[in-house]
């Protein structure tokens, strides 16, 4: 692990080829690895990482070989804890990542695991000691909801109680819009289409705020983590932001780590990822359209036009939703209950951020170099806006 850290390859490869031809019980090395990795996995929680956090991460840093050992560490050290003691979101993140365990013995792990993905001993034994140490070397993040064996269920159906929990009937409908809107060739009626979940969220976020009131719900902010991949990820990184805003929540880019923490009240969670991912279908749909570029001496633009498309497109969504998000606060004004509990929902989502990043500061915007992209990417959002109150029968079900 040393020799891995100092980058000394001459001794990473003698250290990891003497443990490959271990001349003991061949289980000794297999067994040692397996208990380091479940300790370790451990450790990432503590830290804050989350199941899907975790595997992307290793996916992105190591490859897909490292994030298969990882995912069944996860499985592996999961099953320690009760039922009732691991949080909705685990287990949401588990299935996702088919976190289950397969193996028929634990003292054979490695070597099931080895012959199911037709490696070498020595090949396993540095795909282990590499992903140790990535793991060891995680960052801290902000601690989103219970670790696994601190919480117990009627805990995690409290904070999950219908005055909170989005209503999945209204986000079917929403997902039903968003995904025509992105398949459509029609700029017009991506329009409307947007245009139409946008106004659903608006109105479900202000119900679910004096839902929550009425029913007296002591519940908080909560939070979740979305994805921000590169190219041209700085953009990206504002358009999650400007979405999470005019969805009254904050959106926090871990720029090394390609992902964002976003907070805010569950329903406006929901909102903001499915706004944002496909709001980003559409911008890189569009982008993809305007093609190439070159400049007057043939010269290749493209990346400065497509950076500078993807930053005006956000700047200009960012102005479209807050007008959105203004105009459908103030239709709904007319309950003199709803601006108080707005205003103190603001201030939770405020709070929770201060208590999770108690240090953060606010990145300097990039400057833009590619005046075609900037003027192409508006143009870009405004077909993309969200303004238009047009019925659209055929979308809703």
């Amino acid at each position: 692990m040393q020799a891995l850290t100092l980058d000394d390859a001459s001794a990473w490869t003698l250290y990891a080829d003497r443990l490959s031809a271990f001349h003991g019980d061949p289980r000794t090395v297999d067994l040692t690895l397996l208990r380091r990795l479940r300790s370790s996995v451990r450790t990432a929680w503590e830290r804050g990482w989350l199941p899907a956090d975790l595997a992307r991460h290793t996916a992105r840093e190591l490859s897909a070989r490292h994030r298969s050992l990882l995912v069944d560490s996860i499985a592996d050290e999961l099953r320690s804890y009760g039922a009732a003691t691991v949080d909705d979101r685990w287990r949401a993140q588990l299935e996702a990542l088919g976190a289950d365990i397969w193996w028929d013995s634990d003292d054979e792990r490695l070597t099931a695991w080895r012959a199911r993905k037709a490696v070498s001993m020595s090949a396993s034994v540095k795909a282990a000691l590499e992903l140790l140490r990535l793991l060891a070397v995680l960052p801290r993040l902000a601690m989103i909801g219970p670790l696994p064996g601190t919480t117990a269920r009627s805990d995690t159906s409290a904070r999950r109680a219908p005055a909170t929990a989005p209503d999945q009937r209204m986000l079917g409908k929403v997902r039903a819009l968003l995904a025509k809107a992105e398949s459509t060739e029609f700029p017009e009626e991506a329009e409307a289409l947007s245009a139409r979940a946008q106004e659903l969220m608006t109105k479900h976020s202000i119900d679910h705020a004096l839902l929550s009131v009425s029913q007296e719900d002591p519940s908080g902010p909560d939070g979740c983590r979305i994805p921000v991949d590169a190219p041209y990820e700085s953009p990206k990184a504002v358009l999650l932001t400007v979405v999470a805003e005019a969805n009254r929540c904050r959106a926090v880019w871990h720029r090394d780590l390609g992902l964002s923490t976003v907070l805010g009240f569950p329903a406006d969670l929901a909102a903001t990822e499915m706004l944002f991912t496909s709001l980003l279908v559409q911008a890189t749909s569009a982008m993809v359209r305007a093609g190439s570029q070159q400049d007057m001496l043939g010269r290749s633009r493209t990346r400065s036009f497509r950076h500078a498309f993807l930053n005006a497109y956000a700047a200009r969504i960012g102005e479209r939703l807050q007008a959105a998000s203004t105009r459908a606060t103030q239709e709904a004004a007319t309950n003199q209950d709803l601006l108080p509990v707005l205003s103190a929902r603001d201030e939770a989502v405020d709070q929770a951020v201060n208590d999770l990043f108690p240090a953060l500061t606010r990145g300097r915007a990039r400057r833009v170099s590619n005046y075609e992209g900037w003027i192409a990417g508006r143009a870009a959002a405004d077909l993309a806006a969200l303004q238009s109150n047009d019925e659209i029968p055929s979308a809703t079900p």
